[in-house]
Parts: C-alpha cells; sequence; structure tokens
C-alpha cells in the first residue's frame, strides 16, 4: 500500500503477511479521498478511524494534515504495526487503540469531523455503526461518516444516509447528520 497524498505521498508501506485484514485498494483510497476533498476540509481535522487494520486510512488523512486520527482495531497484531509505522513515519497524531469497536463506539464521548469505518464484510453489525454513530451524537455537525463494505450489503435504509459510490466488490457509503436545516 502507498500514502496517495500529502507531506508523506508516495511513501511504500508493507504490511505483514499475517495480519487478519484486507486493506483499502490503492485505487479505491484514491477514489475516496477524491471524494473527501470536495466534501470536507482535512486539514486539521479529527478523525476516527474505526477496524484500522493496517491503519492506511489513518496514515492518509494524518499525511493530508488531520490534527487526530484515533486508530482502533481489536487485534494486537493490527495495533502494534500501526503504532510502529505511525512512530516510524512520524505521524505522532494518529493514536492507536486496542479495543472492540462496538464497545470503543458505545463508551465514546468525543465527536469527530470523520468517522472512517472498514470491517470486515462478513461481519453482520456493519449496518450498527451508523445507527451507533449518531445515536451517540459521535461526528461533529457538519462531520462525514464512511463506511466501506460489500456491495452486495445496502445500507441506503441506515439513519443519515445520502450517497455510496461502488468499485468492484467494495462500496463506499456516506452518511452525514440529520439536522434542522439538513433533511435528507
Amino acid at each position: 500500500m502507498r500514502i496517495i497524498g500529502g507531506t508523506k505521498k508516495g511513501l511504500l508501506i508493507q504490511a505483514p503477511n499475517n495480519l487478519p485484514v484486507r486493506p483499502t485498494t490503492d485505487r479505491s483510497k484514491e477514489s475516496l479521498f477524491n471524494i473527501l476533498q470536495h466534501s470536507i476540509a482535512i486539514e486539521g481535522i479529527e478523525a476516527l478511524d474505526l477496524f484500522t487494520g493496517t491503519g492506511n486510512i489513518s496514515y492518509e488523512l494524518a499525511s493530508r494534515g488531520a490534527a487526530l486520527v484515533l486508530s482502533i482495531d481489536k487485534d494486537f497484531g493490527c495495533v502494534k504495526f500501526v503504532k510502529e509505522n505511525a512512530q516510524k513515519l512520524g505521524l505522532p497524531q494518529i493514536q492507536v487503540r486496542k479495543q472492540d469497536v462496538f464497545t470503543a463506539l458505545k463508551n465514546m464521548t468525543q465527536s469527530f469531523d470523520l468517522i472512517f469505518a472498514d470491517p470486515p464484510y462478513a461481519l453482520a453489525d456493519i449496518i450498527k455503526i451508523p445507527e451507533i454513530v449518531f445515536d451517540k451524537k459521535l461526528l461533529k455537525s457538519n462531520g462525514l461518516l464512511v463506511v466501506e463494505h460489500g456491495s452486495s450489503l445496502d445500507l441506503s435504509q441506515q439513519i443519515g444516509f445520502f450517497e455510496d459510490r461502488k468499485y468492484g466488490q467494495s462500496t463506499f457509503s456516506f452518511f452525514k447528520p440529520i439536522t434542522e436545516n439538513n433533511h435528507i
């Protein structure tokens, strides 16, 4: 995987083969960040990267100037890998936490400008992510939630949904808070 933008643009990161991950492809990641650059200013944001895996999205956000990237994964190997790489790359704004994502979400009190979730595609509880995020008010009023999931799953009926983009077997579903001025 490579970092495609920002101060660390072009750096290649080789993940160990023994991590239980399915990293977002460079092509899909490039498409995602093209969409994000028209939706939010990444410079200075606070972001939450759920099911961080290799840290692919965390590195990209930090490279592009995010002030804070909280990366959560329950796998010890993933957490160790992301911590080591964040330190090696000089990206101190990446904070890594080893925890079950759903437990973390239910106990979280901080709100974020961007939340990115890339759960295992076979995870049955993917559909609960938007509901928990909005029930707990984890997104700032102009924030954005992006859930990457298998293209066979339709999240369009979930709270806050406004758009999805399909890239082969992967889909990015986009959500934003519903406010009085923003009826979806």
